[in-house]
């Protein structure tokens, strides 16, 4: 028997001395896969450490060219959304504003865009102050593009003076509404110059600073700049931002085409602003100037003194121009203490106010009244009206009046008439001395008599269905003007009549001794008299009178409103 230790090497040679087996491996993951089925590499589960993938396949190409399409979809759309409700209020803004200021259809297309929105830039209410920058800028660009050959200027003759310089032009060849908006952008131009005469531009930045905040020679002591604004320019680097208004005023006297009352609208206008720098003697020979353009009509005489501008041909009824200038007159001789003349002057305008015939009633059916009043706005006219309102453009309104004719007593002529009261009122009131009671009371009872006036006439404006809007700015400014007056000289005469009371009380107490001071004999009413009395009534009238004026101001109410014809 053999020993165990070579039974061991023999048993391990023979199992090293076995042929290989012949069976074939198709795979390395021999130790994953059963043994009775064959190994195919693609039937394998392979390891975590051979992963191989196609990150862009067929599927994700179109899923990744699906989404960018859609992406691109909903950028255009959602832009296109916005660029279309931008365009559309864009548009309904441009038609508002034709309609609220009308502009000549013979004008190009920037022309009347930019007229419209330097007539726009005044009246707007959402900003806190009127950009009188943007609006020159506007006006001067219209007046330009009007005065160009090239563009709506054609046909202009230009009026030349010896030197060769054009100051103005012969517009006659136009149309009636290419001289008024001619007229109109002038006008507006001179009002942005009278905004922006204490103004300058720094040229070096573009911006726009009044003048008393430049750094310079001429304003040793400027004034400090508002917190967050671009800093004070130096006197070098400015000039001024606006022409003077008296180029524009000129030229509108100088134009050849306009007619007496734009020519003499411009003169008043042009003599209020040398009123107000000061300048009288230039300011009264302006004033003569439209006076003689009121009157052109009424050649050879005139139906007022020539000395005294007192109305005295009570045969003829003076004309719209000539109260008109009359009234402006007289005004600027109480302005500059020329009391004896002023009143002489309002006087005789306001008899003749009182002189001119009241509007003739007009009679109306029941079939008037029921086309005026439908009892649906949803009527095939209404609606139809409508219709033809928001498809056709807007008509450009006919010339208003030349001013030549005596106007009719309305409701806006009796604005005016109690206009002249309060001229009166005031210059009686303010003419009269300390001591003359009397005086000062007949102004108080002018004033009194042109609030009641102004009140009835807007009250009655406030319940009219075809209200003139003019009118109702005019009985406006009227009340709202009155009452300051009477408010105004009511508390000094009430504060006169304290101080009198006090005075009383305290010469009451000397005279009196303690004793009376004791029983109570020295004690004076606390209450107040006359004027305190009235005061309280201004103040009740005030109150009563807001009401009247915001009713005025207030919009027609209803959605349906819009669809009356």
């Amino acid at each position: 028997m053999q020993p165990p230790r070579i039974l061991l090497r023999r048993l391990l040679v023979f199992r090293s001395s076995k042929p290989p087996s012949t069976a074939r491996r198709f795979t390395r993951n021999t130790n994953l896969a059963s043994r009775g089925r064959p190994q195919i590499p693609f039937l394998s589960v392979p390891l975590a450490r051979n992963q191989q993938f196609r990150y862009l396949t067929t599927e994700r190409k179109r899923w990744l060219a699906y989404e960018v399409y859609l992406g691109f979809k909903y950028t255009i759309c959602v832009w296109a959304i916005v660029g279309f409700s931008v365009a559309g209020y864009w548009s309904i803004q441009q038609e508002w504003l034709e309609r609220k200021y009308p502009t000549p259809h013979e004008w190009t297309f920037w022309t009347r865009l930019r007229f419209r929105l330097a007539k726009w830039a005044p009246d707007r209410t959402d900003l806190p102050a009127t950009d009188w920058v943007l609006t020159g800028n506007y006006a001067r660009n219209v007046l330009e593009r009007l005065e160009d050959e090239k563009v709506d200027g054609a046909g202009l003759l230009p009026n030349k003076t010896e030197g060769g310089e054009v100051t103005a032009y012969d517009i006659t060849a136009k149309s009636e509404p290419w001289r008024r908006g001619y007229y109109e952008a002038l006008m507006l131009c001179a009002k942005a110059a009278e905004h922006l005469d204490d103004q300058v531009v720094d040229k070096t930045r573009h911006v726009v600073f009044p003048k008393d905040q430049v750094l310079g020679p001429s304003n040793p002591n400027p004034k400090p700049i508002p917190h967050g604004s671009p800093s004070a320019p130096h006197e070098k680097d400015c000039e001024r931002a606006f022409e003077t208004p008296e180029t524009f005023y000129q030229k509108i006297l100088a134009t050849t085409g306009f007619t007496s009352k734009q020519k003499m609208d411009a003169a008043l206008e042009y003599a209020s602003w040398l009123d107000f720098k000061g300048q009288s003697d230039a300011s009264e020979t302006m004033y003569e100037r439209a006076l003689a353009l009121a009157t052109e009509s009424s050649l050879p005489a005139p139906p007022y003194d020539p000395k005294s501008f007192v109305l005295q041909d009570t045969t003829r009824q003076p004309s719209t121009n000539l109260l008109t200038t009359l009234t402006a007159l007289a005004t600027h001789k109480a302005r500059t203490g020329d009391i004896a003349t002023a009143l002489p002057i309002l006087l005789s305008i306001l008899r003749a106010r009182r002189s001119l015939p009241n509007p003739q009633p007009t009679k109306t059916t029941y079939t008037d009244l029921e086309e005026a009043h439908p009892s649906s706005p949803w009527t095939l006219q209404n609606v139809t009206g409508m219709a033809k309102r928001l498809i056709a453009p807007p008509a450009y309104p006919p010339p208003p009046d030349d001013g030549n004719t005596p106007p009719i007593r309305d409701a806006k002529e009796l604005c005016e008439e109690a206009g002249l009261n309060l001229y009166i009122g005031e210059i009686i009131y303010a003419s009269a001395s300390p001591s003359s009671k009397s005086s000062r009371e007949d102004g108080l009872a002018w004033t009194r008599e042109a609030v009641d006036l102004a009140e009835e006439q807007l009250h009655k404006l406030n319940h009219s269905d075809n209200a003139d809007e003019a009118a109702k700015k005019t009985c406006s400014d009227c009340l709202s003007s009155g009452l300051e007056n009477w408010q105004t000289m009511v508390a000094r005469l009430a504060r006169e009549e304290r101080e009198r009371a006090a005075k009383e009380s305290v010469k009451a107490k000397a005279t009196g001794g303690w004793l009376a001071g004791l029983w109570g004999e020295g004690k004076t009413e606390t209450t107040g008299g006359r004027w305190t009395a009235e005061e309280n009534v201004v103040k009740e009238r005030t109150r009563r009178a807001l009401e009247v004026l915001e009713e005025s101001e207030a919009p027609k109410p209803g959605f349906g409103s819009m669809f009356w014809a």
